[in-house]
């Protein structure tokens, strides 16, 4: 299953939009190494409207709903991706993250979702929303999907194996100061006992950069804005929610965008400070798992804060991460917690290489949701 701002040959490419209606000639880079390593590509995913929110309750094609419980959200925008995969339809799905639009449906529904390195997996063939953020990643059922399906995307063939790390970093701020769900601190915690049980070592990383939101706003809002001008002055339709993001972006300027840069200069120091003292950096995967479609708030947030607290400063500084879904919880309407692993740049297989041994230790898995349709 393909995101529906990925081109395939001969099927419309839409944005989940409600003007765009392009015919490519040809299929996108991904979809080309896909097809070379054998997968079969069934379908083509909704998402929130120009991947440009993190709910997909898309005002032109309908929400996407969360198999878990169908009153809520899968996140976006990759939304239907995550469902799809999360339903069972398929074993793995292709999405987009610029802010978190991978990782945020995965935890939402449950399942693994990779955020390659900026630069790793080409874009050529996917309709950008912010250029220098915009990224192309997997999401599965299992680790060893996972795995597979982000090989193939990058092109890179059979990369060596590499063990897992023992030393574990928590971001304090971030994690402190996150606007978290009742029972987020105590999961979280009892993760970090599993980890240690494990061999592993968990220390607490200070480095006051390490929390939302900086200039992460201006800085994609500026791309953004500059990719939808044209049309914008042609006066094209977009939804409320976007149309006003948008109008926002707009009033980013130039001298905006640079400070936002230097800002991000700031950012890829502090992470590079962090991983000079550990191999990886652990976080929750989203502040909360439940956001109810047509409300735009969860608890006293708006739900885009909530949703991507713990996913936007991840683009800004390239890094891949990977979202991983945990055996923990029991809640029938809600999908198990998940954890955030983000590891230093171009070490993707390190994500995946812990990936596995916590699903082999039994700690991370798929739990099928309520609405399911094939186990």
């Amino acid at each position: 299953m393909v995101k529906d701002i990925i081109d395939q040959e001969g099927l419309p490419t839409t944005c989940g939009s409600g003007f765009y209606r392009r015919i490519p000639t040809a299929d996108a880079t991904v979809i080309e190494r896909l097809r070379r390593a054998g997968a079969s590509v069934v379908g083509r995913s909704g998402l929130h409207e120009w991947a440009y929110g993190f709910s997909s309750e898309n005002p032109w094609f309908g929400p996407i709903r969360n198999p878990w419980d169908l009153a809520t959200s899968p996140g976006g925008s990759s939304g239907g991706s995550a469902v799809a995969v999360a339903a069972g339809l398929v074993p793995a799905a292709i999405g987009t993250d610029t802010g978190g639009s991978i990782r945020v449906p995965a935890a939402l529904t449950g399942i693994y979702g990779l955020k390659t390195t900026w630069g790793r997996v080409p874009t050529a063939g996917s309709f950008p929303l912010a250029p220098s953020l915009d990224t192309i990643g997997p999401m599965a059922r299992d680790a060893k999907t996972l795995s597979q399906v982000y090989l193939a995307l990058s092109g890179i063939g059979r990369e060596p194996e590499i063990p897992p790390p023992l030393r574990l970093g928590v971001p304090s701020g971030w994690v402190s100061q996150a606007p978290a769900e009742e029972g987020l601190a105590y999961w979280f915690g009892r993760v970090r006992d599993d980890l240690i049980s494990l061999g592993m070592d968990v220390v607490e990383v200070d480095e006051p950069m390490l929390v939302p939101w900086g200039k992460t706003v201006e800085l994609a809002g500026f791309e953004a804005a500059a990719v939808h001008r044209p049309f914008r002055s042609e006066g094209k339709p977009y939804g409320p929610e976007v149309g006003l993001r948008l109008e926002a972006a707009e009033q980013v300027s130039g001298l905006d965008y640079a400070a936002a840069h230097r800002w991000r200069a700031g950012l890829v120091e502090a992470f590079v400070s962090a991983f000079e003292r550990v191999d990886l950096l652990i976080t929750p995967a989203v502040a909360a798992r439940r956001k109810v479609i047509g409300d735009d708030r969860i608890g006293e947030r708006h739900y885009r804060g909530v949703l991507s607290w713990f996913s936007s400063l991840v683009n800004h500084a390239g890094l891949p991460a990977i979202v991983i879904p945990l055996t923990m919880g029991d809640e029938a309407s809600l999908p198990p917690p998940s954890l955030q692993v983000i590891a230093p740049w171009w070490r993707e297989r390190a994500l995946l290489a812990l990936a596995d041994r916590l699903e082999g230790e039994g700690m991370a898995g798929l739990r099928l949701p309520p609405h399911h349709i094939v186990s």
